[in-house]
């Protein structure tokens, strides 16, 4: 008679084994997801039950998860995940900011989000195909029939009435009380912030701004003549408020800027305490807060954080937000809620450009209204996390030993802290020679400090060829 341990494995067992010697050796790999149980059953001619049976095995194994509404996922093994950087240092005195000679780099990051042979780790944008273009599209077109120009005519200031209501209703998201009125849609979140800049201050201007700080705001600052005083920010909690309040004693601070809920590039996210003591303390000496919220949308969680304007009693937060890094970065639609500087803004963006591109505002309104903008959020918070995941197991596998990197709950992106000996800018132009764009450290520093930091996207679909640069990355490093 033939002993139990000698009989054929069942087909669900043959099914578990396969897959579990791909996830061993390989072929299915960290955070991937395997096929779902009806294109499983397809592929093996089996059927669902047996599917189910083997992804349950494997289940209590822990070598896969199911994720809710997503699929099944191989689960990650255990590895050492990278330390983090500390609290940045910076000088405790306003400084000019000295960014404008590195545009150039930063406009060669831009040109390589337009090359298909490109691997996009440099500039901070989603990857195209996670986007909801084609729906974008129709809608823009349905929003050109129904106007009786077609879409031709301007759409003034302060911009359409439709998707400011889309935008104040959405505030509720993060306890933010907001009404149409309050809002004024810009061209993209840059101009938001420059804008509301040139709103509360001018030439000679002490700007208060966390260490290390985006690009965009140095050179907003840059440009406007002002100047910059860094204040130290922890990469898990955010801008040190001790150190603001001995700045704000100390030196004639005329406004602040700073990136609450996931900064670029540290992506911290402030509790709401800090973010309600931030209102207070601010408040008390009627300095103005310029709140960059454009990654809020982008937390790993269900829930999107709160913002500091949800705490402000006084109107002296002017929150800036867009839609570039979640629906269309082309469209160029961001947005501003001044706050009682509303009528200044309006003005300034009045003689600046008197309006924006009338449809793609009524495509992204109508986007809004349809519900869309809140499945397509659930789907895109999980991808970032997913791959925000995968590049940080990448970086400690292939990076030299000593690399740093933080643990961002939100965003898109990844702040690099390299051992001291390698220099980001040579490491720039050097990824450059292999078609590997990255964010060299200087470019987030007024005096171009943070030599040995790189700032990673996370917004790139994860392949072989993804991988393959992140090993390149780090055998230039150790060269």
């Amino acid at each position: 008679m033939t002993t139990p341990s000698a009989e054929k494995p069942l087909l669900y067992e043959e099914l578990a084994a396969q897959l579990r010697g791909m996830i061993g050796n390989g072929t299915l790999r960290a955070g991937e997801r395997i096929p779902s149980v009806r294109r499983m059953a397809r592929q093996r001619r089996v059927s669902i039950s047996t599917v189910l049976q083997a992804y349950g095995v494997l289940e209590n194994e822990r070598a896969i998860e199911a994720r809710p509404q997503s699929g099944y996922f191989v689960r990650p093994r255990g590895w050492n995940r990278p330390e983090e950087p500390g609290m940045s240092r910076p000088a405790p005195k306003p400084t000019s900011v000295h960014v404008s000679e590195l545009s150039l780099q930063v406009m060669r990051l831009m040109e390589m989000t337009h090359d298909p042979n490109a691997v996009k780790f440099g500039a901070a944008l989603p990857c195209p195909e996670w986007l909801p273009s084609a729906a974008l599209n129709r809608m823009m077109a349905a929003a050109g029939r129904r106007r009786s120009d077609g879409g031709t005519g301007y759409e003034i200031v302060p911009g359409s009435q439709a998707l400011r209501v889309q935008i104040a209703r959405r505030a509720l998201e993060n306890g933010t009380a907001l009404s149409a009125d309050d809002v004024i849609v810009t061209c993209g979140g840059t101009e938001a912030l420059y804008l509301c800049l040139r709103a509360v201050a001018q030439a000679g201007d002490t700007i208060a701004i966390e260490s290390p700080s985006y690009f965009g705001v140095l050179t907003c600052i840059e440009s406007l003549g002002m100047k910059a005083l860094e204040i130290p920010t922890h990469p898990r909690d955010g801008v040190s408020l001790e150190a603001l309040a001995f700045a704000l004693e100390s030196q004639p601070v005329k406004a602040c800027v700073f990136v609450p809920n996931f900064h670029n590039p540290l992506g911290c996210c402030t509790s709401d305490e800090h973010k309600r003591q931030l209102a207070e303390m601010l408040a008390r000496r009627e300095i103005p807060l310029i709140e960059d919220d454009t990654y809020g949308e982008i937390a790993f969680s269900p829930y999107r954080p709160k913002t500091v304007k949800s705490f402000d009693r006084n109107g002296l937060v002017l929150l800036c937000g867009s839609f570039s890094k979640t629906l269309a970065p082309g469209y160029r639609v961001g947005w501003a809620a001044p706050g009682r500087f509303r009528e200044k803004v309006t003005h300034l963006k009045m003689v600046s450009s008197l309006g924006n591109a009338t449809l793609p505002e009524l495509a992204i309104a109508d986007y809004l209204a349809t519900g869309g903008y809140e499945h397509h959020l659930r789907k895109l918070r999980k991808l970032y996390a997913e791959q925000t995941t995968l590049l940080t197991r990448a970086i400690g596998e292939h990076f030299p030993e000593g690399t740093r990197v933080t643990r961002p709950a939100g965003g898109q992106v990844l702040w690099v802290e390299l051992p001291e000996s390698i220099d980001a800018m040579e490491l720039f132009y050097r990824a450059l020679e292999r078609n590997i764009s990255i964010a060299p450290g200087p470019i987030f520093s007024p005096k171009q400090k943070y030599r040995n930091f790189i700032r990673l996207n996370a917004g790139v679909s994860w392949n072989e060829r993804t991988e393959a640069a992140l090993v390149e990355l780090g055998r230039m490093m150790r060269a």
